[in-house]
This record gives C-alpha cells, structure tokens and sequence, in this order.
C-alpha cells in the first residue's frame, strides 16, 4: 500500500511537472494549440497567463517531490499539495465546465491522496 501511494504520489507531480512544460515552454505550439482547441492568436495573447499558471503547476510538483523525500515519510506535505492538487483540479472543471481536467488533474490526485493516508503509519 505505501508503494502505491507512493508511486501515485510521483506520477501526480510528473503529471504537474507535465503542465509546466505545457504551459510554460509549448503554449504556442501545434500540440498546445490542438489540445486546447485555441487559436494561435488566442495562444499569443493568454502567454502570458499560461505561463504563470504553469508555475504554479511546477510549485505543486515541487510540493509533491518534496514529501516523496521529507524524512518524517511527509505526510502533511502530501495530504497538503495533493489537496491543493485536487481543488486546482476542480476549480477548473468548474470555471472552465472542462470534464478533462477533473479526470486528468482532480482524479489522480484524489487517488493518490486515498492510498497515502490509506498507508499512513499509525502512532
């Protein structure tokens, strides 16, 4: 059990670290502009914003790695950043009424977040 959340936990922030670089390095390009149905004008004028909203994705993978390797098995640090994780995950279902997001973001997020405090070591 505490494998699994920890795998889940990694591939959540390689799913963030994968935002980033969406978002930050690729927003102007055919892959970017296909899978977010955009323009390149609209990918030229929302740079600016996808870039910032890519660096916050690189502080929730940066989290995630950070309780992957906290010496206390980091807990807390998980159970934070996967919270976060997952209302980031919602509130863009919502502001966006993009389904996507909730299965790509929220859900494994939300997965992850069940196997670690599943696996959690009971004082």
């Amino acid at each position: 059990m505490k494998l699994m959340a920890q795998v889940l936990v990694a591939l959540v922030a390689l799913a963030h670290v994968g935002f980033l670089v969406l978002e930050m390095f690729l927003w102007t390009t055919p892959y970017a502009l296909r899978s977010f149905n955009m323009t390149p004008e609209f990918a030229r004028a929302s740079a600016v914003l996808a870039a910032n909203q890519g660096l916050y994705n690189g502080f929730l993978a940066a989290g995630l790695l950070w309780g992957l390797i906290a010496r206390d098995n980091g807990f807390a640090i998980k159970v934070f950043f996967l919270s976060c994780a997952i209302v980031a995950g919602l509130f863009g279902t919502y502001s966006t009424g993009k389904m996507t997001i909730l299965y790509v973001q929220a859900l494994p997020a939300a997965l992850a977040l069940l196997f670690v405090t599943l696996s959690r070591e009971r004082l």
